[in-house]
């Protein structure tokens, strides 16, 4: 499915996609999160954004991505009124990321996941206008400036976010694993246990991605993110996804309300610039053309 995530002609796009697919959810009306907030702050560095795969500049400096989880590290999975999280120990250097786009050693905090009411849409970056169904987000911080995770998540330089791209396809193992937790957490502010859990195994086996300076996604929208976008998504299974959309954004005895298009809408690039770690001639189509032969007969 691809669709032009713009303001104007989403929710038209969405509407009908929900009535073709039988859902009357007014999936517009405003969560309590953002009730408080300018929804088009004035910050030069928004998030997320249309990654336009042609506009994008190889970086050959840009280094491998080196990561590091100790599954031991992982705490519990608690439902938070907006996403599931899945959060982690951060005192020592024990889950952490370096390389790539980064100076320093930025340690794991938690990861979460943004999707959508459908498969047509529910990630928050965009490749080229191509939505996925849904898209995970690993957030780090830099404990080398920043004494917690608070303060790093307000500075520029404070953090890092891994985002990998979910699409259609075999049922993912490894996420089955939190796919199973999830009905234990289905109300706002449930939170369970969930021990040695690496997440390393929900990344794509390709090392090549995407990066910008950007914003955190959810209030207070600080420009506080060096995004980590990997080219290549991992597949999981409608069903999978279901399950994410049995979690509800409110408090059991509340009113339900389905946790569905729990994302951002697209920000302007503004003057930004989009560098890869990889070239990308080939997506092009770009093939040298068979010089004519030169050889002759040998006699």
């Amino acid at each position: 499915m691809w669709c032009i995530r713009t303001q104007s002609n989403l929710k038209a796009l969405r509407m009908r996609q929900l009535e073709e697919h039988g859902y009357y959810t007014n999936i517009f009306e405003v969560h309590p999160l953002w009730e408080s907030v300018d929804l088009v702050p004035a910050g030069e560095r928004q998030s997320p954004i249309n990654i336009r795969w042609r506009d994008s500049v190889y970086d050959p400096g840009l280094k491998p991505l080196t990561i590091s989880y100790d599954p031991a590290t992982c705490l519990h999975i608690w439902n938070n009124g907006y996403s599931f999280l899945v959060e982690f120990e951060d005192s020592t250097d024990k889950s952490v990321i370096e390389g790539g786009p980064l100076e320093d050693n930025y340690r794991l905090k938690q990861f979460h996941f943004h999707w959508g009411a459908i498969d047509a849409w529910g990630s928050e970056h965009t490749v080229d206008s191509k939505c996925y169904p849904a898209e995970l987000h690993l957030v780090h911080w830099n404990a080398v400036k920043f004494e917690n995770f608070e303060d790093a998540a307000l500075e520029e330089n404070g953090l890092a976010v891994i985002g990998v791209f979910l699409k259609l396809g075999k049922q993912h193992k490894e996420l089955q694993k939190l796919v199973d937790t999830l009905p234990s957490i289905k109300h706002k502010d449930t939170l369970v246990e969930f021990g040695s859990f690496d997440p390393s195994c929900l990344m794509p086996t390709c090392p090549d991605y995407w990066t910008y300076s950007g914003s955190l996604t959810t209030p207070p929208l600080s420009e506080s993110v060096t995004w980590i976008i990997k080219k290549q998504p991992v597949e999981v299974d409608h069903d999978q996804l279901e399950q994410f959309r049995t979690l509800l954004f409110t408090s059991e005895g509340e009113k339900e309300k389905r946790m569905v298009d729990n994302f951002r809408p697209l920000q302007p690039l503004m003057n930004r610039t989009v560098r890869s770690s990889f070239r990308h001639d080939y997506v092009l189509n770009i093939q040298a053309k068979p010089k004519p032969s030169t050889s002759q007969a040998t006699p």
